[in-house]
């Protein structure tokens, strides 16, 4: 079947565009998170392509006063990958690895036209790529960048203004293979705990902005990480890789919700950095479908448009309950760079910790 995305040089297999290898679990997909000067006003945008399961969702989440607001949107795909447009969402290129629109007519009492500007050229993460026994788990490609945002929000009637001089946040672009849709029935033999521990730190500075992610395995032993440090206007290639890049993170009593947390790293030249975080307030990411028990990524939701509006108190759900696990905890940060001068900035703290992790002494599946 031959669709838009064929008139442009973009193929990546022997098929016509509409069609992205074999595995059924195949994604590809835009997040997006912004955030006042202040940290007290936090939003989120997801929109995610599924070319296997013939659909495509998004969501747009606002956090403001300790409510989450949410409208997720899920339509057929109609094997047309380049019409990015589901009811009154929308996503608009306006500029590659520059600008970016993000647009939603007022759908169930929420609605935004914000535009993304790139501080610098996006950072390509190293491949995800892992293994449940014989089973892909995770096979993915993901590139991101941190910017400002313009433009305005829109909750029950009030209007947020979003100002360039004084918000900003980060987008990211990935694609490849994750599970989405409805899960798999079938386990992989034999049976196992589950483990995943991911913490992911895009931050940005006054004049500069700083990366951080990392996988640890049950040991903790990371089997994806990277640090960059990014100043503004940098091009493609010319940003600073870091090395012996980690993180010590301090827990909540009684719970896995990360309390306070140090990164540490070295740059080329073996002089070395670190940044501390102090979590302020909690987003939950099951507000851009990722986890929700009924509207995750890729779910079926019938033959025509459909909408949903849920509205959550970050605050007041229990940590443990595994569909709030997921979360973007918005974080005061302060760089020490390789000069001793410090930087003061924000960011988002994600984390997604399940099964054992044996440097912060967990065994089980969500023992503390």
């Amino acid at each position: 079947m031959l669709s838009w995305g064929d008139e442009y040089p973009i193929h990546q297999t022997p098929e016509p565009v509409a069609y992205a290898g074999s595995d059924r679990n195949f994604y590809d997909r835009y997040f997006f998170n912004g955030y006042s000067a202040d940290g007290s006003v936090f939003f989120g945008g997801a929109f995610g392509i599924y070319p296997h399961l013939n659909i495509m969702d998004g969501a747009i989440s606002v956090l403001k006063d300790g409510r989450q607001s949410s409208v997720f949107l899920s339509r057929p795909l109609g094997m047309e990958r380049m019409d990015t447009r589901v009811g009154g969402l929308s996503v608009e290129v306006l500029e590659p690895m520059k600008r970016v629109a993000l647009k939603l007519e007022e759908t169930e009492g929420i609605a935004a036209d914000l535009a993304f500007e790139g501080r610098s050229f996006p950072i390509e993460e190293p491949r995800f790529t892992h293994r449940q026994g014989p089973r892909m788990f995770i096979d993915c490609t993901r590139m991101t960048q941190n910017g400002f945002w313009n433009g305005w929000l829109r909750v029950d009637g009030e209007t947020i203004a979003v100002d360039g001089s004084s918000w900003r946040g980060t987008r990211d672009r990935s694609w490849g293979v994750r599970p989405v849709g409805a899960p798999d029935p079938q386990p992989v033999p034999p049976e196992r705990l589950p483990q995943y521990y991911w913490i992911w730190t895009p931050l940005n500075f006054g004049d500069r902005a700083v990366y951080f992610h990392v996988n640890d395995d049950a040991e903790g032993l990371a089997w994806n990480t990277r640090a960059k440090l990014v100043r503004d206007g940098t091009g493609q290639g010319e940003d600073r890789e870091m090395d012996h890049c980690s993180a010590r993170v301090v827990y909540k009593d009684g719970t896995r919700r990360v309390d306070s947390a140090q990164l540490t790293f070295t740059d080329p030249q073996g002089r070395g950095l670190g940044v501390e975080l102090t979590p302020v307030q909690t987003f939950q990411m099951k507000g851009l479908g990722y986890g929700h028990p009924t509207r995750r990524h890729g779910a079926y939701h019938g033959a025509e448009l459909a909408t949903a509006r849920e509205d959550i108190h970050p605050a007041e759900l229990a940590w443990n309950d595994p569909e709030n696990l997921h979360i973007q905890a918005i974080s005061k940060a302060v760089l020490t760079d390789e000069d001793g001068v410090r930087h003061e900035g924000l960011g988002s703290f994600e984390q997604l910790f399940i099964g054992p992790h044996a440097p912060s002494g967990w065994a089980d599946l969500l023992d503390t």
